[in-house]
């Protein structure tokens, strides 16, 4: 390997660049301070999906909470895959490029204005209208991209045109439904938009970048992890303001940061990117993220809920307060371990721990005022028995 492979390829911006597919290969590839930004955009409507949660689970209302934050955070998540893996694969980083990255961001700006109507009123209006800003951007750079194709590249980059601009013109048509049949509707429309991708690329696949996508992945599961931490701290925060109850909250905070410690420690505790080889692996782990970039978050919600419960705020039990945390955390640790370590565990002991471990963490529910942090203590035990089990000396082959 010569000193030219190791050298990182040349990126310095150029006003007007053919927008061809990229290297899936390409050294040194990493995510661009334009797609940090994309992502930091995304925190607003986060933010906007989690307060909603804390709301309706706080005050007794579970089912309309959990149900509306499933349905509005399908639409936050497919905002952002849509980006990543075009980004992935045709990112050129040029004048077009960016205004056209600039209009989704502001659609994703108009889509968090209308979370909380969608939350409270099943009003997708504006959520729609966002994602309205956002197709058409996204369809731009999609005919751009089948500009300079041939073949069924260009045949792939069509169907993605066809496939988005189809399924929004059902979003649309959605909002002239009544409310009886609007849940069945969002549930067929959101089948569509998962299918898009896979029937697009039947032919061929598009070039993104297996390190990359790993990488994109990795940075948005910071910052839903990142939210939760924020949104615990505002919790505490505000609790402190009106009361003096510091013995109830600190072993919240304490448990509370522990199971965000944990769980960023699990989540990259083994790369990725060498098993992200075929399209059925790639659908499977990149879809499945949905549940753990939406349990992730749910877990500073829970916290919230834990928090108000402790202070006499919350309308429910100390025990359904537990559950807003245990059960976002045992369904991020089913999911993580599914569909992205479980490639890298070897023996029973390895692939039982974080199954173990989320039996725990819902066991946990039950232990009244230590329920979460005995749950934070159960993953943090689960890091350390994967790590003795992980070092343990590899039988020769």
């Amino acid at each position: 390997m010569t000193d030219h492979d190791h050298a990182p390829p040349n990126r310095r911006f150029r006003p007007l660049v053919r927008m061809t597919a990229r290297d899936p290969c390409e050294p040194h590839r990493v995510a661009t301070p334009l797609e940090l930004l994309f992502d930091l955009c995304f925190v607003v409507a986060v933010a906007q999906a989690g307060v909603r949660l804390v709301h309706a689970v706080a005050e007794g209302r579970p089912g309309h909470g959990v149900l509306g934050y499933c349905l509005v955070f399908f639409a936050i998540w497919l905002a952002w895959l849509n980006f990543t893996w075009f980004a992935s694969a045709f990112d050129t980083d040029d004048v077009p490029y960016r205004i056209a990255t600039f209009v989704q961001i502001t659609g994703v700006l108009v889509l968090a204005a209308g979370v909380p109507r969608a939350f409270d009123a099943n009003d997708f209006t504006v959520a729609v209208a966002g994602y309205v800003i956002m197709r058409v951007a996204l369809a731009f750079q999609w005919l751009r991209a089948a500009r300079n194709q041939t073949g069924t590249a260009r045949q792939t980059a069509l169907r993605y045109v066809a496939g988005l601009v189809a399924v929004q013109v059902g979003w649309v048509a959605l909002l002239l439904v009544p409310g009886t049949v609007f849940t069945w509707g969002f549930v067929i429309l959101a089948a569509a938009e998962l299918a898009v991708p896979v029937l697009a690329e039947r032919s061929e696949r598009t070039t993104w970048h297996p390190h990359h996508i790993a990488e994109r992945y990795g940075l948005f599961t910071i910052i839903v992890l990142g939210e939760s931490v924020a949104a615990a701290t505002v919790a505490v925060q505000s609790a402190l303001d009106e009361t003096s109850a510091l013995g109830e909250l600190l072993p919240i905070a304490f448990g509370g940061l522990l199971i965000v410690f944990t769980a960023y420690w699990l989540y990259f505790a083994v790369p990725v990117h060498q098993h992200l080889t075929t399209g059925v692996q790639s659908f499977v782990w990149g879809y499945g993220h949905y549940v753990v970039f939406g349990s992730a978050a749910a877990i500073g919600a829970g916290i919230e809920v834990v928090v108000e419960q402790a202070v006499h705020k919350a309308h429910i039990s100390q025990t359904a307060a537990a559950s807003a945390v245990t059960l976002p955390t045992a369904l991020f640790l089913l999911m993580v371990w599914l569909i992205h370590s479980r490639r890298a565990k070897r023996g029973v002991a390895e692939h039982a721990v974080l199954p173990v471990c989320a039996v725990l963490v819902l066991a946990a529910t039950f232990c009244g005022t230590w329920a979460v942090p005995a749950a934070g203590l159960a993953m943090a035990a689960a890091v350390a028995a994967g790590e003795v089990l992980h070092s343990r000396p590899r039988p020769a082959n």
